[in-house]
């Protein structure tokens, strides 16, 4: 048996015995599944039968609500978040599979259309001779470049999440403090939460048989670091912090700045705000 067959069969072995289980629970508890805190409930029980707190010792959800930044007017396209998000997350050394990842939109002289492209793009890969290493192509040389930026996207970390909504088994789940998050032990492998994120912010890992996407660093925030995206950036297009307090960075960046969200007619209510976004950005 290949091992997409084994990761298959154990998908649906982990799905049929949700269903027993789901079977057997209260209707209180299988209304919890359906709004994905059987994920909450069982990470903080596994903490609490080790004498520690949800998700590091000494770290209390209760009192944190994350929140994210982006000033598109600093970001120069360096790619250093990109690098840096794919080393500390162990996200696949390729050119498709990203937990953050940065787009440029260019305006040129005379035409209607604005023009984009990712590091993703076949042009951008070709620049930078391989697949492990990203940068954008000098395309627009000798053009009539009216207007160029680049616009940093990552998961939304949404307050009403489409892919939490979606989720058959709970697996996906949004956190006390904010974040969504994917236990990959209730993981089915249906693909449903990449499907019904409006922002294109998860990939399929086909090794582990499961969904990823950007969890804002959280093994790094809940120790009192800062996202491996944030403390790369060497403009400060990115900004980090709690909401929860009012001196904090995002605080000051969102009171200070009129902030901006992406797609907000989706109604996940987005968590990243941006500043000095054009009306192309979607």
């Amino acid at each position: 048996m290949n091992n997409d067959t084994d990761l298959a069969s154990a998908a649906r072995r982990r799905f049929l015995n949700g269903i027993g289980l789901a079977v057997t629970a209260t209707g209180a508890v299988a209304g919890a599944g359906a709004l994905g805190l059987t994920g909450i409930a069982s990470a903080k029980t596994d903490a609490a039968a080790t004498g520690g707190s949800f998700p590091t010792e000494k770290y209390d959800w209760n009192k944190h609500r994350w929140g994210f930044g982006v000033d598109v007017s600093k970001c120069i396209g360096c790619l250093r978040c990109v690098e840096a998000c794919k080393a500390e997350n162990h996200v696949p050394r390729n050119a498709h599979q990203f937990r953050t990842w940065v787009e440029r939109y260019v305006h040129i002289e005379g035409e209607e259309t604005t023009r984009v492209d990712s590091h993703q793009d076949p042009v951008n890969i070709k620049a930078s001779g391989s697949e492990a290493q990203y940068r954008f192509a000098d395309r627009y040389k000798g053009a009539k470049v009216d207007k160029a930026f680049f616009v940093p996207k990552l998961c939304n970390q949404c307050s009403n999440p489409a892919c939490v909504q979606v989720c058959p088994v709970g697996a996906t789940y949004k956190t006390v403090d904010g974040v969504v998050l994917v236990d990959e032990t209730r993981c089915i492998g249906c693909r449903y939460c990449v499907q019904a994120c409006p922002y294109g912010a998860r990939y399929f890992d086909e090794k582990r048989g499961v969904p990823d996407k950007c969890t804002w660093c959280y093994h790094r925030i809940t120790k009192g670091q800062q996202p491996a995206c944030v403390e790369a950036c060497p403009t400060g297009s990115r900004v980090f912090g709690d909401m929860l307090d009012r001196q904090s960075p995002i605080s000051l960046f969102v009171r200070n700045n009129r902030v901006q969200v992406l797609k907000p007619e989706s109604g996940n209510s987005p968590n990243v705000f941006y500043v000095g976004l054009d009306k192309e950005v979607s």
